[in-house]
């Protein structure tokens, strides 16, 4: 932990940074390539519409044991009712003990046939829900509707509380990213969409926004002494924000994905089909996706709408050019010449040099008095 907490206040000093922001051609690169292939999701697969939204009947069978041998025993005993508009059903295990068939849209005494041929099968208990496609068609209006009114309610709250038209761009564009990706994801698995299904897309557009407004947030607070400051430009502050919240929205994304993947393991696994798993799919790819988009797309494209703003183009040439003249300064110093070395000896100042003393004669040599 002390490693983590360590390497988070390098991020939000600036000690370490990734360049979330210089590199924002990589990352639509990558978006770009994700989303194509959720585009060739609908024209290749198509959804897999509920029995909500297409209308029929369903039948929950109970069973002693729900396998595959169990479903391919009750789907021979549907065909053999001679019932036509049963033809071809969908089969599904729902838990370890009942099996889901879903019908095309069947009269009274049909569906009466078919719950006939199924106890006979060896079914305990069978139920059956008939459901009209006008109901599936309400929820897809009410879904739309509830999505366009969240779509202008959230342009008009973050232009008002950022007072910027560029962050509520980016920030639709981030959402529609994550609905995108989490439609192709349900395209390619071929999971049926439900009202479970819808409910789990409009939660993750909550989320997508949350976490995408708290790096807004530190953007709005680390650029906002950007005229009077010449240490770093727009797009340097607004990286440093993204360093700044990448801990908390790693951390938030792995608390919040956690539940989640086990709501997925438990409606795949144990209970076979149903909401749940439906529910859980949305949530966990939405997720995952809205803390890409926060990271890698919604802060860069906001950052380049914002440099095209003719203050911060005049800001950031500012700043380069400061940065080029004290470069240049520090390239053209003289460089300094070598201190002289100093002799260990010291040096008698002029004129307090030692007299040089006299010679002494040898004493065979010095006049005298003979003795």
């Amino acid at each position: 932990m002390g490693r983590i907490s360590s390497f988070g206040q390098h991020l939000y000093s600036g000690r370490i940074s990734f360049d979330f922001v210089g590199r924002r051609k990589l990352w639509y690169a990558i978006s770009l390539v994700i989303l194509i292939v959720s585009g060739v999701a609908f024209g290749v697969r198509g959804f897999n519409m509920g029995i909500e939204f297409k209308g029929g009947v369903e039948f929950t069978a109970k069973v002693a044991k729900a396998d595959s041998a169990t479903i391919d025993d009750l789907t021979k005993a549907i065909e053999d009712a001679k019932v036509p508009e049963a033809g071809d059903p969908i089969a599904s295990t729902s838990g370890s003990d009942a099996i889901r068939i879903q019908t095309k849209p069947l009269t009274q005494d049909q569906a009466e046939t078919i719950q006939k041929a199924l106890t006979d099968a060896g079914s305990r208990e069978v139920s059956q829900n008939l459901i009209g496609p006008s109901w599936g068609e309400q929820v897809a209006k009410k879904a739309l509707t509830g999505l366009v009114v969240f779509v202008l309610i959230v342009i008009v709250f973050i232009w008002i509380y950022f007072r910027e038209w560029r962050m509520s761009v980016a920030a639709i564009i981030a959402l529609a990213h994550d609905l995108l990706i989490t439609a192709g994801v349900y395209a390619w698995s071929g999971f049926e969409v439900t009202p479970a299904t819808v409910t789990g897309l409009l939660t993750i557009l909550g989320y997508s926004l949350y976490d995408t407004v708290v790096v807004f947030d530190k953007v709005k607070e680390n650029t906002r002494h950007i005229p009077g400051s010449v240490s770093r430009t727009y797009a340097e502050e607004a990286n440093l924000a993204v360093n700044q919240t990448l801990v908390r929205s790693i951390n938030t994304s792995i608390t919040a994905l956690l539940p989640v993947v086990a709501l997925l393991i438990v409606g795949t696994a144990v209970l076979g089909t149903g909401p749940l798993k439906d529910l859980a799919l949305a949530l966990f790819v939405g997720m995952a996706a809205g803390t890409y988009s926060s990271i890698f797309i919604a802060t860069p494209l906001a950052t380049q709408l914002k440099e095209r703003d003719a203050t911060i183009k005049a800001h950031t040439k500012k700043v380069l050019a400061k940065r080029a003249k004290a470069e240049s300064k520090a390239s053209a110093a003289p460089t300094e010449a070598p201190a002289p070395a100093v002799s260990a000896r010291p040096v008698a100042a002029s004129g307090s040099a030692k007299r040089q003393q006299p010679s002494r004669k040898p004493r065979s040599q010095r006049g005298g008095r003979p003795r």
